[in-house]
């Protein structure tokens, strides 16, 4: 091979390679798109079913403060119901505009013979008549050309019919791509306002536990001060339920005795134990963000699950209990605490907003903040009486 043909035909095949990887690229592009609208599309669905079952329990509910925590977590699930909508029409829109790129190239490539040839068709009609009379053997060619065109119509006309289709098809994915556009602009108004009505339902439950903020503020100081002794988050976790177990302890000793009247008839009673505070446990637990699982259980050491969230997502408790803490902790964002029934305890960490405090008692779904901007990636972890396991094996008790 000659010199000056080697480096064409490595360009020629640098050149195919480039295509190809463009071509198996888009392909990708468009599967992901696809995955990204089936789970946006389940992801929608189990949160419209988690909303009705919560606001059909907060219809039965007779308790004012009972009925209001159940409606924030009713809400909560509807917002994460409009954010998994909201990822679906922009999944749509994009597919659609794939779609309609594929078409356009499609188009031009078929666009270009019939525009030459029109061109050409033009050219001959516009010629006169009196200089094919004038030059030699016109007459004959005037017959080859007409015999030519006798047969060049038909295949002109079908390939204009294709193509009359094939813009109709573009036409057609343009109203698509306005239907979706606008089902998205009234899904963000409907998210909008499903958030107004949280804040106000949030904003209701802090006037109505007022009474009792001075226990509370005294609790999240002792566990910010246990969040400075703790060396990690395990440590964190341990001192909490250390703490927890001795306040349950304390809960269930006696209360004072009053003296009574006339001391020396008085008989010796058996104290009766104080119940502790009701508990939700485990009967049901979701993850706490709709999003992508990254990292599984284990993994690299992994001592929970990490989801790659939606930016500024709805996150929820993922199980009912009582918050033991909600703070920002080094390196790893705010996270909250959960304590829950049987020694369970749940960490979800790196929240941008907290809207939960410490002492609060919540319902598996009750708001407790929202993920950061950008891309942001939650953990969740579970314990039980200390040792790690895996969420994602609770999840069938829903």
């Amino acid at each position: 091979m000659t010199s000056w043909r080697l480096p064409l035909l490595l360009l020629a095949l640098a050149a195919t390679g480039i295509a190809a990887a463009q071509q198996r690229y888009a392909y990708d592009d468009v599967a992901q798109t696809r995955r990204a609208l089936a789970e946006a599309q389940a992801q929608a669905q189990a949160a419209k079913v988690r909303g009705e079952r919560l606001e059909a329990e907060a219809a039965r509910v007779v308790e004012a403060a009972d009925r209001t925590a159940q409606e924030s977590a009713a809400l909560a699930a509807r917002i994460q119901q409009a954010e998994a909508e909201i990822a679906g029409h922009q999944a749509q829109i994009g597919l659609i505009g794939h779609q309609r790129e594929e078409l356009r190239a499609e188009l031009a490539r078929k666009q270009r013979p019939l525009i030459e040839l029109t061109a050409a068709l033009q050219r001959l009609s516009r010629r006169p008549v009196v200089f094919a009379l004038l030059r030699p053997g016109s007459v004959r060619d005037a017959m080859h050309l007409r015999a030519m065109l006798a047969t060049m119509i038909p295949e002109v006309e079908r390939r204009t019919a294709s193509l009359r289709g094939e813009l109709a098809r573009f036409r057609l994915l343009q109203q698509q791509a306005e239907a979706a556009a606008g089902r998205l602009r009234a899904s963000k108004a409907d998210l909008a306002a499903r958030r107004l009505r949280l804040a106000g339902l949030e904003t209701r439950q802090r006037l109505a536990a007022r009474h009792a903020e001075g226990v509370a503020d005294r609790e999240s100081e002792n566990a910010l001060a246990l969040a400075e002794q703790a060396r990690d988050l395990t440590g964190l976790v341990d001192e909490l339920g250390k703490a927890a177990a001795l306040r349950d302890t304390l809960a269930q000793l006696p209360g004072p005795v009053l003296r009574p009247p006339q001391p020396e008839r008085a008989q010796p009673e058996q104290a009766e134990a104080a119940a502790p505070p009701p508990m939700i446990g485990l009967a049901r637990y979701t993850l706490p963000v709709d999003g992508r699982l990254v990292t599984g259980f284990g993994v690299g050491g992994s001592r929970g699950v990490s989801i790659a969230a939606r930016a500024g997502a709805q996150v929820v408790a993922p199980g009912g209990g009582r918050v033991v803490f909600a703070g920002p902790y080094r390196g790893y964002g705010k996270i909250v605490i959960i304590e829950h029934a049987g020694g369970w305890t749940s960490l979800v960490t790196n929240l941008f907003q907290l809207d939960t405090r410490v002492g609060e008692v919540v319902i598996a779904g009750a708001p407790l903040g929202v993920a950061g901007p950008g891309q942001p990636v939650l953990t969740l972890e579970l314990r039980h009486d200390g040792t790690p396991v895996n969420p994602l094996e609770q999840l069938r008790n829903l």
